[in-house]
């Protein structure tokens, strides 16, 4: 029986966007300096965005993108987020009245970014529709298919357990799924891509141990 979400906020995830997500850590480096990021952010189209996620970006691809560090040109060595949907999860141990309102408002800031569309109520397929296209986004971009494909709850505060994938390339760990958000807010949980280097975790683990990949999965994205 599909599990009931309160609400569904994405922009679909592009080739495009994953091939820019893949390419920050190895971009001309900009230091942690307020002027020079925002001389390369206004280069590239993109723009600050400090309501939605702390101290984060949002692209020219319209994606809500936040790292580690302050700047997330040409620094291997940070994590990068890129967040293309947004879910309020239907908590059944908490379903009080007072967090819907401003959480529902939350999520109309949300739905109302440009590109952005919203559904609600909607279910946990909905969610998982959202996250199959964007993982054909990322096998375009790649060139190849999830390593691991898993159903699970990993690195997520609350709502339903939904699939993450996985991906590596040659430096870093491609991690598409639900997270939570780490915003403002801490009741939401983002669909994201995060882009993550392999030394953060180890060695990816045999695709039978779901508990060992569900917990690769929590070293590499929870922060």
């Amino acid at each position: 029986m599909p599990i009931p979400v309160h609400a569904l906020a994405h922009r679909p995830l592009t080739a495009g966007a994953v091939a820019e997500l893949v390419a920050l850590p190895a971009v001309r480096h900009v230091p942690d300096d307020f002027d020079a990021i925002d001389a390369e952010i206004r280069q590239r189209g993109w723009s600050w965005e400090h309501e939605r996620v702390c101290d984060s970006f949002r692209t020219g691809n319209g994606h809500v993108l936040c790292s580690e560090g302050l700047s997330p040109f040409g620094h291997p060595n940070i994590r990068h987020f890129l967040v293309f949907g947004q879910l309020y999860p239907v908590d059944p141990d908490d379903e009080s009245t007072t967090n819907g309102p401003w959480l529902y408002g939350l999520m109309d800031d949300w739905q109302q970014l440009p590109g952005w569309s919203g559904r609600r109520p909607c279910t946990d397929q909905d969610c998982e529709a959202v996250l199959a296209q964007a993982a054909q986004a990322v096998t375009e971009h790649l060139g190849a298919a999830p390593e691991r494909t898993i159903l699970s709850s990993a690195a997520v505060v609350t709502g339903p357990a939904l699939t993450h994938r996985i991906w590596r390339t040659s430096t870093h760990a491609l991690v598409l799924g639900p997270a939570a958000d780490n915003g403002p807010y801490g009741f939401l949980t983002h669909l994201q891509l995060s882009c993550t280097p392999l030394t953060r975790g180890p060695a990816l683990p045999p695709a039978d141990d779901e508990d060992a990949v569900a917990g690769w999965i929590t070293a590499h994205v929870d922060w």
